[in-house]
């Protein structure tokens, strides 16, 4: 597909965010494919997360779960950005209710110089899984592949979990530069392969989660992330396909995380559709980006939100977006009603 192609696509979503006028407004929700819906759970019971993700027919089933439930325009492969770590030969495991945990953290040279690169036969019922999605979507449904950014990447792999405050991988990044970029061109080279499989096998388009960029500043951004998540987005053009990209608390990096090649900026809930596009510069789609705590607020809160989001993004096009994706400003929370989900997909399609 060709970017002229994608303007006049029947998806959506590609029009929207190839500057096409979409049919209907886009809708779709990040961790929308997950622990909000019973029927997530009860296939989930007893396989673990990553055990489920490497299930090419389980995969396809969760993947199209809230797209069946919602009517949203696009499906998100249900995956976890560890997943090719995982596939790489990363000693690592999902816990619950803390999320990825490294066995080896990685913190020195022999460590980064240890790393595995990803084969592509290790995902391969990745590639299974979006053929098989592929032949339940309808014309108008665009299925979305993903991968997370090295920076994300690396600071699970140096702090070997979540963290508050990154203080490990800070420390790397300012006392050993050399080694720092040394790990993230090699997390880059695995994530362009990730993203490659996918493309491959056929998605519509790609999200890049940076999903702790908001840790940094605008100048530790552009001298330490920006440049691998560059060579990323770069290195799949080819494929002419929409490339989006989305953190969580970077409001203040938007700009910086446009120029690094994406053709969407997601847009987090702390600032403004329209106030975004302006930091993001013409040209680029946005997404975005309704708080989804505003979920449990009741019917008349949503209702009123939801509207104010459809107002901005329709500013965020005056302000030189070329298009509006209607999302959340991060993941579907676990406890959300999925009939709210329902309503709200409803609500800004009528709109």
């Amino acid at each position: 597909m060709v970017v002229a192609e994608a303007k006049t696509s029947s998806k959506p979503l590609i029009a929207a965010a190839t500057g096409g006028t979409p049919s209907r407004r886009p809708v779709w929700f990040m961790r929308q494919a997950g622990r909000s819906l019973p029927e997530y759970r009860a296939i989930r019971a007893d396989r673990g997360m990553l055990e489920s993700c490497f299930d090419a027919a389980l995969v396809c089933e969760i993947t199209m779960q809230p797209v069946r439930r919602h009517d949203v325009d696009a499906a998100i492969l249900f995956s976890d950005i560890v997943v090719p770590l995982k596939a790489a030969g990363v000693d690592l495991d999902i816990v619950a209710g803390t999320g990825p945990v490294v066995a080896r953290p990685i913190r020195t040279a022999d460590d980064v110089a240890a790393l595995p690169r990803l084969d592509a036969a290790a995902v391969g019922s990745v590639s299974q899984a979006v053929g098989l999605i592929l032949g339940e979507l309808t014309d108008a449904q665009a299925l979305i592949g993903f991968a997370g950014a090295p920076f994300t990447l690396a600071s699970y792999l140096i702090e070997g979990g979540p963290s508050r405050t990154y203080e490990n991988t800070k420390a790397m990044m300012y006392a050993r530069p050399e080694l720092w970029h040394q790990l993230m061109a090699q997390l880059a080279d695995i994530t362009v392969e990730f993203l490659r499989v996918q493309l491959d096998a056929g998605v519509h388009a790609v999200q890049l989660f940076d999903s702790w960029a908001g840790t940094l500043s605008v100048a530790d951004y552009q001298t330490y992330v920006a440049p691998h998540s560059a060579r990323v987005l770069a290195e799949i053009a080819e494929y002419k396909v929409p490339r989006i990209h989305f953190g969580v608390g970077t409001g203040e990096l938007l700009a910086p995380m446009a120029h690094v090649g994406a053709d969407v900026i997601g847009v987090d809930w702390r600032v403004p559709l329209d106030e975004a596009a302006r930091r993001v510069g013409p040209g680029k789609a946005v997404q975005g980006n309704l708080d989804p705590t505003l979920l449990f607020a009741g019917p008349e809160v949503i209702e009123s939100q939801v509207r104010r989001i459809v107002r901005d993004g329709e500013k965020a096009i005056d302000a030189g977006a070329v298009g509006h994706i209607f999302n959340l400003g991060h993941g579907v929370l676990p406890a959300t009603d999925p009939d709210v989900l329902t309503r709200t997909v409803e609500l800004v399609h009528r709109l």
